[in-house]
């Protein structure tokens, strides 16, 4: 098991931490260097002066001409050394042979250090290390009377005393520097606690998987999903919630959205003002029907809830197909009931054949279907109910797709492959319904029967349908075979004509019915046949008729 990776909280403490610890070690550092650097400034200045001084003493001028100068000056120096706390003062004669030194040892030695610009009148300071260690030193020359240096005089102190002294001022820079340490950590220690429960304890890799799954959910969910602060304000909502909400696009910064400003129902804005849970409770705003569940939001660990969070569903599409389903039904119904009436009246055909009858049996047919054209354009034929002042329905693409998927399942069994094609048909059929399903159910039913006992082309037998609607808002069915044509197209049309021989069924009405339902709907059909097929092409003409 991989170890647990530390929290912002963490990391944050032991970075500030750090950066505490660091910048008050460099701050010590440089103040440390700070401090020697004036200490030094300050040596270097006072042993200047002292050197000058002493340099410009007649006492030491006229032992620099004696004989032995080191037999009053050693005294002399040594004193001074006492008085003026300096760690070293040595008077010297040009050649740098030692009069004075802290060392009567060094008596009479060679001076180390720098005398090269006191030779030649200047006084200088310099660093330098020599009998007694590093030390800061003032080097000034010793003149007589006619401005000839006769001896040198160098004053200083070590670097080690320097050090010394700023002891007592480390003590002061490491007290102020743990105090700061303390007061930082124990802001970031507070600060620290403050986001780990924030955070709940999450490191940044953590936070950053979380906040991608967050977005991905958001953004990917298809129902609206909106969180309310106990402030009563949308402060995050979805894509799909913005849509149905009428509320702004969802931006990587949100700004609180108060419910007064939603453009929704009063019973919808209620609901999600109050703290009440809401399971499948629906509400109707200007375009939708709306399904809402809310529940309380609570943050992990405590009772005490931060908001809510709703859910938003919209059913109106579902509404929409399920009346459109029980309009299918209501309509598959009727088709059956006509089914069994059709059914009835060919077996009493099928009976006046089987007797021999064949004179009635065609009369009886004929009647039959003048009565049905009577009962369906008639002035005594019913509107249909539901909609008595409206006229005839249009025809909507789903019942036409219901009518071809009948169709091809009978063709199967035939034998007969039938394609059906209706994704260009953008618009219901401006056209009574019964006229249409007459239209493209003889056709196809024509269609069939050609092919039904032909090999056909190199597929087998096979039927085409298409339906599409043009740009001038016609609607376009065509019909197309590959069985063996029709020899006289213009005979094809009147009554009676047939390429299948008599049967129960009756011979040549399917495309006579056709062409008075296009008489009576306002369409025209064109036929194109040959060897290796026919094509039959109706267009219908738009018409006002109840959507």
């Amino acid at each position: 098991m991989a170890p647990r990776r530390w929290s912002i909280a963490r990391r944050l403490f032991a970075l500030q931490l750090l950066f505490v610890v660091v910048g008050v070690a460099v701050g010590g550092a440089w103040s440390w260097a700070s401090a020697r650097a004036d200490l030094q400034a300050d040596a270097a200045e006072k042993s200047t002066a002292l050197a000058v001084s002493i340099a410009r003493n007649p006492f030491v001028v006229e032992q620099a001409a004696t004989a032995d100068p080191s037999a009053r000056l050693e005294p002399y120096a040594l004193d001074l050394m006492r008085r003026t706390h300096t760690d070293f003062i040595t008077i010297m004669a040009p050649d740098r042979t030692r009069w004075t030194h802290p060392d009567r040892v060094e008596i009479g030695r060679p001076f180390r250090g720098t005398i090269a610009p006191a030779l030649d009148g200047q006084t200088f300071t310099e660093t330098f290390a020599g009998t007694l260690g590093p030390s800061v030193r003032a080097v000034t020359p010793i003149t007589d009377e006619d401005g000839k240096v006769v001896g040198l005089v160098a004053a200083g102190v070590t670097v080690a005393n320097i050090s010394t002294a700023l002891v007592p001022r480390l003590g002061s820079v490491v007290v102020l520097a743990l105090a700061v340490v303390a007061v930082s950590a124990l802001f970031s220690w507070l600060l620290s606690r403050y986001l780990g429960r924030v955070t709940a304890g999450r490191g940044p890799e953590e936070l950053a998987r979380v906040f991608a799954s967050y977005e991905g959910m958001l953004h990917s969910v298809h129902e609206g999903l909106v969180v309310i602060d106990r402030s009563g304000a949308v402060v995050l909502h979805n894509d799909r919630a913005a849509e149905l909400l009428h509320l702004p696009p969802p931006a990587e910064r949100q700004e609180p959205i108060p419910l007064a400003a939603l453009d929704v129902p009063d019973g919808l804005r209620t609901l999600l003002a109050s703290g009440d849970r809401a399971v499948d409770e629906t509400h109707v705003t200007a375009d939708r029907v709306l399904v809402v569940n809310k529940e309380l939001a609570f943050p992990r660990g405590s009772a005490k809830p931060i908001g809510t969070v709703a859910t938003i569903r919209d059913q109106t599409e579902l509404l929409h197909l399920s009346g459109e389903l029980a309009a299918t039904r209501t309509l598959t119904g009727a088709l059956r009931s006509q089914t069994h009436e059709f059914a009835n009246r060919l077996h009493t055909v099928v009976a006046l054949l089987e007797l021999g009858r064949v004179d009635e049996a065609i009369r009886f047919a004929s009647d039959e279907i003048d009565r049905h054209q009577v009962d369906r354009h008639g002035v005594e034929a019913p509107a249909p109910q539901g909609h008595p002042d409206d006229g005839p329905l249009a025809v909507t693409p789903e019942v036409l797709a219901a009518v071809l998927h009948a169709k091809r399942a009978q063709a199967h069994e035939r034998g007969v492959v039938l394609v059906a094609d209706t994704d260009g048909l953008h618009a219901p059929v401006a056209a009574p319904e019964s006229d249409v399903i007459t239209v493209l159910g003889n056709l196809v039913d024509n269609a069939v029967d050609a092919v039904a006992e032909h090999t056909g082309g190199p597929g087998g037998p096979r039927v085409a349908v298409t339906v599409t609607t043009q740009d001038d808002g016609r609607t376009r069915i065509v019909v197309a075979d590959n069985g063996p044509g029709i020899a006289d197209v213009v005979a094809a049309a009147e009554r009676g004509w047939s390429t299948k021989p008599s049967g129960p069924e009756g011979r040549g009405l399917g495309l006579d019915l056709v062409r008075s339902a296009l008489a009576d709907i306002g369409g025209t059909m064109t036929v194109d046949s040959g060897p290796t097929g026919s094509t039959f092409v109706v267009d219908l003409e738009p018409r006002q008729v109840a959507a």
